[in-house]
């Protein structure tokens, strides 16, 4: 693994990083990402086979960033209908029946749906090379405002197929199969024109393309990302409602997620 070997574009100092049986999960660079070189990699991804990620948490706590990788560990990416995974999780998450009865209790928080799964939002067209000119946008701003963000390189053709290529585990607390989060991704990624910024050990960024533009559009997204990472409503900005993480979202093109 030598990225240096098919990039045009030159890189920092770095390393490649492996798990502990040895298998080499990215490269890094040793000292935080320099202004423009993240958009750079992007153009170059195509070619390269490189996928670009921003990378955080890797100085607060080196090792756990390092243990949140395990390539190599997951099911194949075609084994998993995002749609059906989206609405398991769904039902999973907000508990529709109250213990011993049989009928479904209130949910105030996922207002306006609710215990009922609303489906999956409908794809939006989208002009060529949209999502990469706002990837490239929104992860130079990243670099430029949050400062400590390590560069890394992932053998992939894709933010989603890099997920799975370096086995992150961030939503481990919830499901600790990386596949299942890579092909909901894969799916925003055609859906939304959403492209993979960065991770931390239990943390995901996204640029969206396709942005929600008003509030009915949002929640329908909110649901999605409430399926996705609940963390996202129950611990989020207050009110820790669909409805107000809604609000968030109109007009917002960059996604993050976490899970406790």
């Amino acid at each position: 693994m030598n990225p240096h070997e098919s990039l045009s574009v030159p890189l920092p100092s770095g390393r490649v990083l492996a798990s502990d049986d040895g298998e080499p999960f990215f490269w890094m660079s040793d000292e935080p990402a320099p202004v423009g070189l993240w958009s750079r990699l992007l153009v170059e991804s195509p070619r390269s086979g490189w996928w670009p990620l921003l990378l955080e948490d890797v100085d607060r706590d080196p090792l756990r960033f390092t243990e949140a990788f395990a390539p190599g560990r997951s099911t194949p990416l075609a084994r998993h209908d995002p749609a059906e995974l989206l609405a398991g999780w769904w039902a999973q998450y907000v508990s529709p029946f109250e213990p011993d009865t049989e009928e479904a209790a209130p949910r105030p928080e996922t207002a306006p749906f609710g215990t009922k799964w609303p489906g999956t939002v409908p794809a939006v067209s989208l002009a060529e090379g949209a999502a990469e000119e706002t990837a490239a946008e929104r992860a130079e701003l990243l670099v430029e405002h949050v400062s400590g963000q390590r560069l890394g390189l992932v053998r992939a053709s894709s933010g989603a197929e890099a997920l799975l290529a370096c086995g992150w585990s961030g939503p481990l607390n919830y499901d600790n199969d990386t596949a299942a989060f890579a092909a909901v991704v894969a799916d925003w990624e055609r859906r939304f024109g959403a492209r993979v910024l960065g991770l931390g050990f239990d943390a995901l960024t996204l640029s969206v393309a396709s942005v929600p533009t008003d509030l009915d559009r949002a929640l329908r997204v909110a649901a999605e990302h409430f399926a996705f990472c609940p963390d996202n409503v129950w611990q989020g900005g207050s009110p820790h409602t669909l409805r107000g993480y809604a609000e968030r979202l109109v007009d917002r093109p960059v996604w993050t997620f976490w899970w406790d």
